[in-house]
């Protein structure tokens, strides 16, 4: 490797850690709740209505890629809050600590 070449990904390199600390440090977590109400038609078979896990999945996917000939959207409402850390269930407040403690937050 020639000395320019080093130079470069050793400039390269020091921007990406100086990036990946700006935005750790300015990055902030927090515990949010979010509801989501969606509201469609969808042509599809009767057997997958039968299993509830496959079902969510199947519904999720179908909303995800968007009306076409099979799917009409009828009502979509987002809300979502931030809610106090101390409601949070405690495996959800080890991970909240764990990504704040984190140098590679992302």
């Amino acid at each position: 490797m020639g000395k320019e070449v080093v130079t470069m990904c050793r400039d390269a390199h020091a921007y990406q850690q100086t990036t990946t600390q700006q935005h750790a440090a300015s990055a902030e977590v927090g515990v949010y709740e979010c509801e989501i109400n969606l509201k469609f038609r969808l042509i599809e078979e009767k057997a997958i209505f039968k299993d509830r896990d496959q079902l969510l999945e199947l519904l999720l996917e179908a909303f995800t890629y968007g009306n076409d000939e099979y799917m009409e959207t009828l009502q979509v409402d987002v809300n979502t809050q931030a809610m106090p850390e101390v409601n949070a269930s405690p495996k959800m407040r080890r991970q909240l600590i764990r990504l704040r403690n984190s140098k590679d937050i992302a």
